[in-house]
């Protein structure tokens, strides 16, 4: 056998030491390389799988948070309609009212009208009799004084 080592030239020192270098820079590896990344990866992984919970939780919320939206919107749509009839209701009892008054008030004034053309009508029926009797009066000098 140890003529099999020298022909392929194997140098059972020289293969010992190599294989404790091997084994030295194997160690180390594993030591200041391997455990590091494994950490760091398990450590990435563990944002990353927080990282979709929190996502899920957000979408969650934003779900939620629509529904809320809705429903408010709906109260605040519900109260829009009925501030709206409410305001509907008030306007129409004022046209009422505001007709109503104006009725009046052209009741009033008609009647205030016919008050002042029947005084007006008067008036010009006593001014056109006192008319009448000058005229009578003065017709009958005139006939007096031509009989005369």
């Amino acid at each position: 056998m140890q003529q099999l080592l020298d022909a392929f030239g194997i140098n059972w020192s020289l293969l010992i030491a190599q294989a404790v270098n091997f084994a030295i820079v194997l160690v180390a590896l594993w030591y200041f390389l391997y455990t590091p990344v494994l950490a760091m990866l398990a450590k990435r992984r563990d944002i990353v799988a927080k990282g979709v919970e929190d996502a899920a939780c957000a979408g969650e919320m934003l779900a939620d948070a629509d529904g809320e939206a809705q429903m408010r919107i709906k109260a605040a749509d519900g109260e829009a309609d009925r501030i709206v009839s409410a305001a509907r209701e008030s306007a129409g009892a004022e046209k009422v009212r505001l007709l109503k008054e104006a009725e009046a008030r052209a009741a009033a004034l008609t009647k205030d009208a016919e008050a002042h053309a029947s005084e007006a009508a008067a008036r010009a029926l006593r001014a056109s009799e006192r008319e009448i009797a000058r005229l009578a009066i003065l017709a009958a000098e005139k006939v007096m004084r031509a009989k005369v």
